[in-house]
């Protein structure tokens, strides 16, 4: 039989969630020895009040469960914002699906005019699956001139896995993945199956073990805001602040803007770096010219 695709997910994400409790998280005795860690079925099912039976259905897929029980399961589980509303998606979605259009996305053209006037602020614009739709000079001086890639190369959480150079611009590399990762698993709830998401994560999981296990993991968080540490080739290390907008347009259009304090050695690092982006733009016409 059949099963929809958001089912298969909300089942393997509950499972995920139910690995990472102990018995005596909530509120439980561990009881006999156990083969793997975490809850069992029937230990959530007793926790949400519900039959051993009714919730492997839930689990395997095969039930769709109601919104109340959804919260008493998302509290058995003690999910988090981010947890409790990527649950809700994926339940919802498979009952009003909404409309997908294979076209590849186009950054909005006011997006683009309002990057390239931030001269002294590296941002970009991303969509589904990471992609990059645009972004401004600053922004390639400090990552690369993502135009060099071929567009179905042009995904962030790709580059993040085969380029080298994105691994030495991150002090923290693997805290950044992971959270991409995270970011892709929540907005994936909106079309799982996706024909071109699910071409990437089995590229990248034939490619690399760590984003195999990463995305085992079934973890999800929300795209707001953060601070990074960045170790730029040119004007060395940065702490940036960034924060996302959405397009109002078309909500699968997020702008990440990065940003420092002002009067702090980033701060200064930024504008010596768009002065040199600037330089350096300005040569490569000169040479074309």
């Amino acid at each position: 039989m059949h099963r929809d695709p958001h089912l298969n997910e909300l089942g393997e994400f509950l499972k995920a969630r139910r690995a990472e409790l102990s018995p005596s998280e909530v509120g439980l005795r561990g009881g006999q020895r156990r083969r793997v860690s975490g809850l069992r079925r029937e230990e959530v099912a007793l926790l949400a009040s519900i039959s051993t039976e009714y919730y492997t259905r839930i689990e395997q897929g095969r039930l769709q469960a109601s919104a109340a029980l959804l919260n008493d399961i998302a509290r058995v589980l003690r999910l988090n914002e981010a947890q409790h509303t990527y649950l809700f998606d994926l339940a919802t979605r498979q009952r009003v699906r909404p409309p997908f259009s294979g076209d590849r996305q186009q950054v909005d053209p006011q997006l683009q005019r309002m990057l390239d006037d931030l001269t002294a602020t590296p941002a970009f614009v991303i969509g589904r699956r990471t992609d990059v739709l645009g972004w401004n000079q600053l922004a390639a001086g400090l990552w690369t001139d993502f135009g060099r890639y071929p567009e179905e190369e042009r995904v962030f959480i790709r580059l993040l896995f085969t380029e080298p150079w994105m691994r030495e611009l991150y002090a923290d590399w693997e805290e950044v993945t992971r959270l991409a990762i995270a970011h892709l698993r929540m907005e994936s709830a909106r079309y799982p199956g996706e024909p071109r998401l699910a071409a990437l994560v089995e590229t990248l999981s034939a490619r690399d073990a760590q984003f195999r296990q990463w995305w085992a993991e079934h973890d999800v968080a929300m795209r707001d805001k953060g601070t990074k540490k960045l170790r730029h080739p040119v004007v060395g290390e940065l702490t940036l602040d960034w924060n996302t907008l959405t397009c109002g347009t078309d909500p699968e259009q997020h702008i990440i803007v990065w940003n420092a304090e002002s009067g702090s050695p980033s701060h200064d690092a930024l504008r010596l770096l768009a002065s040199w982006s600037a330089e350096q733009k300005r040569t490569a016409s000169d040479t074309v010219a």
